[in-house]
């Protein structure tokens, strides 16, 4: 390594290259909001990792396409997402006492947090993708439940697929196929999901799906978690699993299946294997993941909602391998299942009868 590269990295850990063309010139200080925001060499995603700036860091920003800004560190210059960019210095991170700002104007929210990955909480460094926030929703409402669930809109991190984790936190290979085989020791960090028969991502739909069941969580006095509120946010599903398993009481993964024939709603159960349920944090948790499927399947039937099945299907997933919480991966449909708001509407009034039962019970 050259003196200039290593004069560059003992100053803030970068190494930034000179910058292509410039978008609107605007020559402002800005705040990183992002736990650890990535410095490419160019406007894509695709484009080399430079280097990371962690959240707070004040820089130059240079100019701004409204999707991505030069910005110059330590005299050199390199592009950032725009929307990881602000004028005002953000408040601090979600510490289970420290306020910081509202995300959004909502009648049911008192205020919201930041939430990144703490390295210290348990089966944090088994994440491989981490340096951005979940967002946490105190509710606002007199009869507030101070119950929090966990929605987590599946997919959505873009370069995830290229990434591996452990399958288990005890090295162990899976025990059932599915995205990932069944004997791996790795699977991907996070998929990129399939695509609906319209032409649709699922991550798209499963996005839209998330923000009306956060809406009516928090009509019903819940507070929640939203691990996505974004096209992409940088979080695999470990780090999705162990900022659940930190903030809230229930952990609910959003999905729908890769197959073709509108097979209706089921939940991924905890194989019936016993090396995998000897395992812990499965071990103590998996009785609670099923059940928690098992009232979210009972809820969606009652709302009018397709059920595939008995409802069930066993699958070893990350999720439920790494959580401590009760943990559902819940398919909604697939490929040729009818994603239409007033299908997601109905859909998302299932999953609330179902967490509204699972929790009442919890008490």
């Amino acid at each position: 390594m050259n003196r200039k590269k290593m004069g560059l990295m003992a100053g803030i850990g970068l190494l930034m290259a000179a910058a292509a063309v410039p978008g609107t010139a605007l020559a402002d200080t800005v705040y990183v909001t992002a736990g650890n925001l990535n410095c490419r060499e160019g406007k894509s995603t695709d484009s080399a990792v430079l280097g990371t700036v962690p959240r707070g860091t004040k820089i130059q920003r240079e100019s701004d396409d409204g999707t991505w800004s030069r910005v110059t560190v330590n005299g050199n210059a390199c592009y950032v997402a725009s929307r990881y960019l602000s004028s005002q210095e953000p408040a601090s991170v979600l510490d289970g006492k420290s306020a910081v700002q509202v995300h959004e104007k909502n009648v049911h929210v008192e205020s919201s947090k930041d939430v990144f990955l703490d390295k210290n909480w348990e089966f944090a460094s088994f994440s491989k993708i981490n340096s951005e926030a979940a967002v946490y929703y105190k509710n606002g409402r007199a009869d507030r439940k101070g119950k929090t669930v966990c929605v987590n809109a599946g997919h959505g991190t873009r370069g995830g697929s290229s990434m591996k984790t452990l399958c288990h936190p005890d090295g162990s290979p899976k025990v059932t196929g599915g995205t990932t085989g069944a004997g791996a020791v790795y699977a991907s960090a996070i998929s990129s999901g399939m695509t609906f028969a319209d032409g649709t991502p699922e991550s798209t739909v499963t996005l839209a799906m998330a923000k009306k069941l956060k809406d009516k969580l928090l009509a019903e006095g819940y507070d929640v978690v939203m691990i996505r509120e974004e096209e992409d946010v940088q979080l695999d599903n470990v780090a999705r699993t162990v900022i659940a398993n930190n903030t809230a009481d229930i952990h609910i993964s959003l999905h729908w299946d890769s197959t073709t024939s509108d097979k209706g709603c089921f939940f991924m159960s905890v194989p019936d294997h016993r090396s995998y349920r000897a395992m812990e944090p499965v071990a103590s948790h998996w009785q609670s993941h099923n059940a928690l499927g098992e009232s979210l399947v009972k809820g969606l039937k009652e709302k009018g909602n397709k059920i595939f099945s008995s409802g069930a299907m066993a699958m070893d997933l990350t999720q439920t391998s790494y959580s401590t919480i009760p943990s559902v991966d819940i398919e909604l449909g697939d490929k040729a299942s009818d994603h239409s708001d007033a299908a997601l509407e109905k859909l998302a009034d299932g999953l609330v009868l179902g967490i509204g039962r699972y929790l009442d019970g919890q008490k």
